[in-house]
């Protein structure tokens, strides 16, 4: 059991609400879930939120998204967030073809 499935056994009411706001965020509605995971995953380089980076990633993955999709969208982030943005989505990409998950607050 990784620290965050322990923080959700330990604090069930508040986990269970973030965990019903994402299911809730990233359902399909009028944009395709695909599309606001890729979001996410532009917004969590900006942030420079490693795990959540990995998660989106993997999520959009699973999605459907390509890797041409992921890389026009980490291009994105990266015209948002400069340099530093630059440097995290370097990152995002080279962990996004890595086998190595450390579990996320973002599962």
């Amino acid at each position: 059991m990784n620290e965050f499935e322990r923080w959700r056994r330990e604090f069930p009411e508040v986990s269970g609400a973030v965990v019903r706001m994402r299911n809730k965020a990233f359902s399909d509605g009028s944009i395709p879930a695909k599309y606001k995971v890729l979001a996410a995953l532009a917004i969590a380089v900006v942030e420079k939120c490693k795990p959540c980076t990995r998660s989106y990633y993997q999520k959009a993955i699973e999605m459907g998204a390509t890797k041409d999709e992921i890389k026009e969208i980490l291009e994105v982030a990266v015209t948002m967030g400069a340099c530093i943005a630059e440097t995290w989505a370097r990152e995002v990409w080279q962990d996004g073809r890595s086998e190595d998950d450390g579990g996320s607050c973002c599962e």
